[in-house]
């Protein structure tokens, strides 16, 4: 048709994701607000000019109140993944079609008394350490293959935490 032009698809939104171990190898997983069975790692947005290990440090502390944290491993690739229709038009206030992530692999080094999630935009509501296959049980459908490929990557890295 003459004049019409397809679509342009949306973006991804650039983001980093965290995969906090403490020191017995298990992952920080947060309980989402508002959800009883919605649970992940902590993840946001890459600000304009904030390089991604940037992004993932405040994003732990935005979401946790963790500061005390050292960065392991910065994943090999960034990883993607697409909105369901279900939220597509309602996540990410509509402006883009999923995430495509870096992800950090951190050891925290803090106390448990460190953990504040009454942050000034609260996201979580509930917090718990997991052993990563109870990671992958724990999270929503759409984001399980990104989560599956991250945890692979970080696998020898958590095993050698795990044998400390």
């Amino acid at each position: 048709m003459a004049g019409k032009h397809a679509p342009r698809a949306l973006p991804y939104r650039p983001c980093v994701g965290i995969a906090l171990a403490n020191g017995d190898g298990l992952l920080f997983l947060g309980r989402r607000m508002g959800s009883e069975d919605s649970w992940q790692m902590p993840q946001g947005g890459i600000d304009p000019g904030e390089t991604p290990a940037a992004a993932a440090r405040r994003e732990l502390q935005e979401e946790t109140g963790i500061t005390r944290a050292d960065i392991l491993v910065e994943s090999a690739h960034w990883f993607r993944y697409d909105l369901p229709p279900a939220v597509s038009g309602r996540a990410l206030r509509g402006r883009y079609r999923g995430q495509e992530q870096r992800w950090f692999l951190m050891r925290f080094t803090g106390a448990e008394a460190d953990i504040d999630l009454r942050t000034h935009h609260q996201e979580f509501s509930a917090w718990r350490w997991a052993e990563p296959d109870e990671v992958l049980g724990s999270i929503v459908d759409f984001k399980r293959p990104v989560y599956e490929r991250v945890l692979a990557e970080f696998a020898p890295h958590l095993a050698a935490l795990a044998r400390r």
